[in-house]
């Protein structure tokens, strides 16, 4: 079993890091939050006391953090890439910049292969190892890892370092327009005299399918619109899209409209506010109601 370095306990990487432990691993973990770190030790961790403790001696580091700036600053303020021994693998699990990745794969200690594997899935996704990574690097160091990283899910190879970062933007990019036209789409129709249980089983039944219509829906249905990713994240997503776009060469006009849409949910709501409020914007802007009666289980508790 290789040895794991699991950093940044958050919503995503908690979980991760607990089936990691479970599974067997000696998994040592590090957060700035005490309780994340009581957390994972209690599902068998080892808590440590800083990044480069957790990075120092492991055959796999795993780094799960909200934004580039946060990676940079656990890498390299914090000691952590310095921290990492010849022959070991650093893999970021972060949505995050592509170059970012490339310039840290750079300045890492000789012997020191990376790979970005941001995840996607959500909350249940982590708690279940149901997630999919999508693995950017040398193909060779992606196999390495690819026993420790299919223990969190279906692995996705998709091509060099860096390509990582960029499918899970495109995703949710995908997402982002998705989550935004489901809710106009509830609107319009619960506006217009559809019963919202008989729509919702109409659109999962129909070329309107999706994940988001499926998997979100009873986040607005429960009026709680999912906190367990926030506006502000969103936020940062479509602000790391912004630089990929621009070297496709035109204009990109879903994109566009849908970071307007998150935009002015943000302004209305804030930065802490759930993912899901760009559909509560529209029930108060409209001044109807989305709520649906039903079992409706928070997915994260799923």
């Amino acid at each position: 079993m290789e040895t794991v370095g699991f950093v940044g306990l958050g919503t995503m990487g908690g979980p991760m890091c607990a089936r990691l432990a479970r599974a067997g691993h000696h998994v040592q973990a590090f957060d700035l939050n005490p309780l994340a770190l009581e957390a994972v030790a209690a599902e068998g961790a080892t808590a440590v006391g800083s990044a480069a403790e957790a990075a120092a001696g492991v055959d796999v580091l795993l780094t799960s953090l909200p934004a580039p700036q946060h990676v940079e600053s656990v890498m390299c303020g914090a000691g952590a890439l310095a921290a990492l021994a010849p022959d070991s693998v650093w893999v970021d699990l972060t949505t995050s910049r592509p170059e970012l990745i490339r310039r840290l794969a750079d300045e890492a200690p000789e012997g020191v292969a990376v790979v970005d594997s941001p995840v996607t899935g959500a909350v249940d996704g982590a708690r279940n190892g149901t997630l999919t990574l999508f693995a950017g690097g040398e193909s060779s160091t992606v196999e390495r890892v690819r026993p420790v990283l299919e223990r969190l899910g279906r692995l996705i190879a998709c091509g060099d370092l860096g390509a990582g970062c960029v499918v899970k933007l495109v995703t949710n990019q995908l997402w982002f327009v998705g989550a935004a036209a489901l809710a106009e789409g509830l609107a319009v129709g619960v506006r217009n005299g559809v019963e919202l249980g008989d729509l919702w089983e109409a659109i999962k039944d129909s070329v309107a399918d999706s994940f988001v219509a499926r998997h979100d829906a009873p986040s607005i249905f429960a009026g709680h619109y999912d906190p367990s990713f926030t506006l502000g994240l969103c936020m940062k997503d479509l602000g790391l899209l912004v630089e990929l776009e621009e070297t496709v060469g035109t204009d990109l006009p879903m994109t566009t409209a849908v970071r307007a849409a998150f935009e002015r949910a943000t302004e209305r709501y804030g930065l802490d506010a759930p993912e899901l409020s760009v559909a509560r914007r529209i029930e108060d802007d409209a001044g109807l109601s989305l709520r649906l009666d039903g079992d409706w289980v928070p997915h994260w508790e799923a």
